[in-house]
């Protein structure tokens, strides 16, 4: 079959609740592409409200009314077009605007928060989509871990803001889900549920929605640690289940990563960045199942690109 190159800026985007690991991922992918072929936008920007006039009128940042959804849409419209933007930014340190950004686009475009697939017109904008939904336990642990020592909060401060925004995640975020191509969930493993970092295991919700690699090798070449499974969604629809053990060895990742550089050598990459995150102390470190995630889902950036999702 011949593919024909896309010429116009391939679209990742990374949605999830406030913590679920999406500035993480985007950092990762980021890395794997180049970081001169790829610009990331942060959507929760587009915030309408400051962090104090939200608190004064008794409204959450997950909630649409509290964000330029429109104005984002028409953003993302016009990077896809090769169209430049001048893109709010939004301080979550302070919880206030800075000056706008002008923006032009690049080959790849990441575009990960809150409300990533609000309307129709901006998801038809996407080329992969993806969903973060963390065990809801660990994805807590993460939110106290950057709120108090990134942010600046105390942890009563943070559990306040968690059950302030428990309906408005259900309402708005978690629907979010239906439209992924791929939902993301870390997990700890059964015989350590204090793991919050590098021995977390992941299960990847691969929905026919994109042409997914045949990973045949791949399981073949760890033996253990992988679990390839057909599956019913939440919604009842099949789906590919892929778990990722936290604890596969570093020989089996390592031959795991390199079959997947194999089916990715269009991409320029810095290997040694893959699989970074910060653990519970702020410091960085390596996760094998993080690093699978990223290749898997920059396989799908890179074909995209090439033309293979076209339809």
């Amino acid at each position: 079959m011949t593919f024909k190159r896309i010429t116009r800026p391939i679209i990742l985007g990374i949605v999830g609740d406030s913590a679920s690991g999406k500035s993480t991922i985007a950092e990762g992918i980021a890395g794997i592409l180049g970081s001169e072929r790829v610009v990331s936008i942060c959507t929760d920007d587009y915030h309408k409200f400051d962090r104090a006039e939200r608190a004064k009128r008794g409204i959450t940042a997950l909630d649409p009314a509290a964000n330029h959804i429109d104005i984002l849409e028409q953003h993302i419209q016009l990077l896809r077009d090769g169209q430049p933007i001048l893109k709010p930014i939004y301080n979550h340190d302070s919880g206030t605007f800075s000056q706008c950004q002008y923006v032009e686009p690049r080959e790849y475009i990441i575009l990960e928060g809150l409300m990533g697939y609000a309307t129709r017109d901006m998801r038809d904008c996407y080329d992969v989509k993806l969903f973060l939904e963390p065990d809801e336990d660990l994805r807590i642990k993460w939110k106290l871990q950057r709120d108090t020592k990134v942010r600046g909060y105390s942890e009563d401060r943070v559990s306040e803001i968690i059950a302030k925004r428990a309906t408005d995640s259900h309402n708005y975020i978690q629907p979010q889900r239906t439209f992924a191509d791929m939902v993301v969930t870390f997990y700890p493993p059964e015989t350590d549920q204090s793991e919050t970092g590098a021995h977390l295991n992941v299960r990847h919700t691969l929905r026919p929605t994109l042409p997914h690699p045949d990973l045949t090798p791949v399981l073949d070449a760890a033996k253990k640690g992988f679990r390839l499974e057909l599956a019913r969604d939440i919604d009842g629809k099949p789906v590919d289940v892929l778990d990722i053990h936290g604890d596969i060895s570093d020989k089996r990742a390592k031959a795991v990563e390199d079959l997947l550089w194999n089916l990715i050598p269009e991409a320029q990459h810095l290997r040694e960045n893959v699989g970074e995150y910060l653990d519970a102390e702020n410091h960085t470190a390596h996760s094998h199942p993080l690093a699978l995630s990223e290749l898997l889902i920059t396989y799908h950036m890179v074909k995209a690109a090439l033309g293979h999702h076209a339809i």
